[in-house]
C-alpha cells in the first residue's frame, strides 16, 4: 500500500512538474512574439505599398479632388484648437448627420462658417443622451483631441471630448478604461 501512494505521488509531482514547465515556456515565447514598432522608413514602405491598393487609389483621388480639399481646409481651420484642445464656439445646425452615414450617432454643427460632424461612433447611444435638450439653432462650446476625415463624408468629423451650453457642462467623454 505504502508503495502505491508513493508511485502516485512522485507521479503527481513529475506531471505537475511538467505542466508548469510547458506553461513558463508558453508565457516566454508569448513575451518574445509581441510586435516591435515600426521604424519610420518601414511605416513609409507600407504607406506606399497600400497607396497602390485599390482602396488607396481611390483615397488619393478623393484627396486631389475639391471635395477632398474643402474637407482639408476646413480641417485646417481648426487644427490650432485640436492640438491645444481650447475651446470652439459652434452652432447646431442638425441633430443627425447626413443621409447615408455608417458613423453612429452624431450633430451637424458649423464652425467659422464650415460645417463639420461631430461624430460619437457606433454603439454610443447612452453618451448621446447626454446632450439633453439640444436644439438647432444652439451655441456650445466644444473640445476635442482629434479631427478625422473619410472620403464618404463631405465634412471633418469632430472626435466629441467635451460640449459645453451656457456656461454649463453637458457632456464629457469617460476616458479609456485600462489606458493612457
Amino acid at each position: 500500500m505504502k508503495n502505491i501512494i508513493y508511485a502516485l505521488t512522485v507521479t503527481l509531482v513529475v506531471v505537475s512538474g511538467l505542466v508548469l514547465a510547458n506553461r513558463e515556456s508558453k508565457n516566454e515565447a508569448s513575451k518574445t512574439s509581441t510586435a516591435k514598432p515600426l521604424s519610420a522608413a518601414e511605416r513609409k514602405a507600407a504607406l506606399k505599398r497600400w497607396e497602390a491598393t485599390p482602396d488607396g487609389i481611390k483615397y488619393k483621388k478623393w484627396e486631389a479632388s475639391p471635395e477632398g480639399k474643402k474637407v482639408y481646409a476646413s480641417e485646417a481651420k481648426i487644427r490650432k484648437h485640436i492640438r491645444a484642445f481650447t475651446n470652439m464656439e459652434a452652432v447646431v445646425t442638425s441633430l443627425s448627420l447626413p443621409s447615408g452615414s455608417r458613423l453612429g450617432y452624431g450633430v451637424m454643427v458649423r464652425i467659422d462658417g464650415d460645417d463639420y460632424i461631430l461624430g460619437y461612433g457606433p454603439g454610443k447611444f447612452s453618451e448621446l443622451q447626454q446632450l439633453p435638450g439640444l436644439k438647432v439653432g444652439d451655441n456650445v462650446i466644444i473640445r476635442s483631441h482629434a479631427v478625422l476625415h473619410a472620403p464618404k463624408y463631405s465634412y471633418p468629423i469632430i472626435s466629441l471630448d467635451y460640449v459645453e451650453r451656457d456656461s454649463k457642462l453637458i457632456y464629457k467623454r469617460a476616458p479609456r478604461k485600462g489606458g493612457c
